[in-house]
């Protein structure tokens, strides 16, 4: 079936890019949601821990087992074990944390839900946090530019989360957790098959953090306290000739943050900051089968979002209220036995109002919409095993830009057995909502700039990979290797080096661009235990001021080793991750009152390890573990902190981890219907 990996294709075979998933761009897996009717073809194991796409794609499968070698309580935390994702805290104050992926910012990525754009504008500071661990089947990272068919925002490449299914087979799943800083969490998951027709899974979260903690004792909470709550109901239809799915999420968010007295220090006038976030989706999937022989179907995707958000810090006061609403209708056949076709029409519609004080005239409401109609096709070629060739094209209309076009290709080759080889060209667009994808940089006393007539985003990025399979003792070594290239044409371009009391927002005036290579290696050196080790050298450059420099805050580069050990019964499993991040530069540093400068000009290289033990039984799991063990704390992280009125006070000054070790224990639960 061409699409129906949009649907309802379970665990291993759904894609990010969905579409360049198997070499023909098909799914190959039975639909019904059951992990054991899976078609392993288009998967490659690697040692058991991760899965990586044999596609046309450059990427990464992080299975349920892959997730429950650390704690996962959210999406932002299900990359501890993967080298390509960075996630790191934004700033000191908010709790608000970014991905990193090539180098570059997470706006870069396009995060998806079971293959539907998502999480845009509002969400993105925060939305690492609205996707609990428990709820989540699998997480595909594809990197580079993608398919066509998600639309045009794609750069430097794609994270789609899928969740658990109402197909699936029947199952009941608890997940129970606390950990030393007083957060606890509790989820739910389950389904019900109605009849053979009909389906239907909730999914139940809530999590609380009321406990204020001051490790460095500079009167700052380390994290603010936080509760959420969220819920989603999902139902599935299929027979014979229509395939359907239709999902409602609803998420409600309070966090509270800034000046305690826990460290036994008084405040007259205390910094707060108030962020609430409130946040409704839904999205319907249809599958009509017109043609099973020669596989002929035509999708139509509805999907929608409402995000509204209350924030304070300080005296700065920041609400947006923003609605998303998204079309797409396609069709998929084979035009032979070598070909197949995809084209399809797509329409999206973002609203946004803002309004602030403290940082712009009181009262002041801004209000921005844009709206995008779109066409695509896609060709795929594949000859045997050996050869598969993707190229897409797609032709865009913004309300707010006009008319613009992305090109991308794929190639996979494999020469002889054992290697494959890969490269990938494609473009990608992005329309930028400064603000609204940056609030946590008004927990500072920066002046806030933004230029009028800001540009849409336009990139360029060039990939290749290397995947080399060799039997060493009859086990098999995974190597791969991979280079990126992305090259700016327009972009936003966040300026904190300019003036150290200002963050400008502009458009790009000279060059952007980085690169990146990654090396990887995974080996099961005896029964049970698999080791692997990468490494990844980031040069990301843009223009601040008229000057070429290294992009602030960002790691040089990133080591990663992995040690992941199951007792031969199964009953006993030990996981031990270690991170190595290099150092980088820092921003334009200012003179403070006694003469110092408020931070030095790079950062050293640092270490995060984590461990986890998991002791299993037939329906229950108990874990313990401990993240950033080595304590390591980045020193003084919020600037001018006894002054937070003063213009000099900053906590957005952020590369590391800003609170020490946890340790945590936790219990699952689970009944699946055999």
């Amino acid at each position: 079936m061409a699409f129906l990996g949009l649907f309802s294709v379970p665990f291993y075979a759904q894609t990010v890019t969905s579409q360049a998933q198997s070499s023909s761009g098909r799914t190959s897996a039975s639909d019904d949601g059951d992990e054991k009717s899976v078609n392993l073809s288009n998967v490659d194991v690697q040692g058991g821990k991760e899965k990586k796409l044999s596609g046309v794609a450059i990427g990464d499968m992080i299975s349920t087992k892959e997730l429950f070698r650390a704690a996962c309580c959210s999406l932002g935390e299900s990359f501890t074990t993967n080298a390509s994702v960075d996630v790191n805290y934004a700033d000191a104050a908010t709790g608000a944390k970014q991905i990193k992926l090539l180098g570059l910012s997470g706006t870069y990525v396009q995060v998806l839900s079971e293959n539907i754009p998502n999480y845009r504008g509002a969400a993105i500071p925060y939305y690492l946090g609205y996707i609990p661990g428990p709820w989540m089947q699998s997480i595909q990272v594809s990197k580079g530019c993608s398919s066509v068919k998600n639309g045009y925002e794609s750069i430097t490449g794609q994270i789609n989360v899928e969740f658990k299914k109402p197909q699936a087979t029947e199952f009941i799943e608890g997940n129970f957790y606390v950990n030393t800083k007083s957060k606890l969490e509790a989820n739910f998951a389950g389904n019900w098959h109605i009849n053979k027709y009909l389906s239907t899974a909730l999914l139940l979260h809530g999590e609380i953090l009321d406990k204020a903690h001051d490790g460095n004792k500079d009167g700052f909470m380390d994290m603010p306290k936080t509760k959420q709550y969220g819920v989603q109901s999902r139902w599935a239809w299929r027979d014979d000739f229509y395939i359907g799915q239709l999902s409602v999420k609803a998420l409600k968010e309070w966090r509270r943050g800034g000046q305690t007295g826990c460290s036994g220090m008084t405040f007259t006038n205390p910094y707060n900051i108030n962020i609430d976030n409130e946040r409704y989706e839904f999205f319907s999937k249809n599958a009509f089968i017109l043609n099973k022989e020669h596989g002929t179907n035509v999708a139509l995707i509805l999907s929608g979002s409402l995000h509204t958000e209350d924030a304070g810090f300080g005296l700065k006061q920041y609400d947006v209220d923003e609605k998303n609403g998204y079309a797409s209708l396609m069709l998929e056949t084979d035009l032979g036995k070598n070909h197949s076709l995809s084209t399809g029409l797509s329409l999206n519609h973002d609203y946004f109002k803002e309004w602030g004080e403290g940082w712009i005239a009181t009262g002041t409401k801004l209000r921005q919409q844009e709206t995008v109609p779109g066409i695509y096709a896609q060709y795929t070629y594949k000859l045997a095993d050996r050869l598969t060739f993707m190229a897409g094209l797609r032709a865009d209309h913004s309300s707010r830009y006009g008319s613009f076009v992305t090109p991308r290709a794929h190639i996979r080759f494999v020469p002889c057995e054992g290697l494959t080889l890969r490269a990938s060209v494609g473009k990608g667009y992005r329309t930028s909502y400064p603000l609204a994808e940056n609030n946590y940089l008004l927990a500072s006393g920066r002046n806030l700039v933004i230029d009028d007539n800001l540009k849409q985003e336009e990139a360029w990025n060039y990939g290749v990979s290397a995947q080399y399979d060799i039997k060493i003792c009859n086990k098999t070594l995974n190597l791969s290797a991979e280079y990126y290239y992305t090259n700016f044409i327009n972009q936003l371009v966040v300026d904190l080096d300019s003036d150290p009391h200002t963050v400008h927002f502009t458009n790009l005036q000279g060059k952007s661009y980085s690169h990146t290579i990654q090396f990887e290696a995974t080996y099961p050196f005896f029964r049970g235990f698999t080791l692997t080790g990468a490494y990844r050298r980031n040069i990301v450059k843009c223009t601040y001021g008229g000057t070429l420099m290294d992009k602030p805050m960002n790691s040089s580069y990133k080591g990663l080793l992995t040690a992941s050990y199951k007792t031969r019964l199964g009953l006993w499993q030990y996981d031990l991750t270690l991170q190595m991040n290099g150092g980088g530069r820092m921003p334009q540093a200012y003179t403070m009152a006694d003469g110092s400068q408020s931070w030095d000009s790079h950062f050293k290289a640092y270490q995060i390890l984590n461990a986890q033990i998991t002791r299993e039984f037939r329906h229950v799991a108990i874990y313990v573990g401990g993240e950033n063990i080595l304590n390591f704390k980045q020193k003084n992280p919020i600037i001018c902190a006894n002054d937070p009125w003063d213009k000099k006070f900053d906590s957005t000054m952020i590369w590391g981890p800003i609170h020490g070790a946890v340790y945590y224990i936790g219990v699952r639960l689970n009944w699946h219907k055999i």
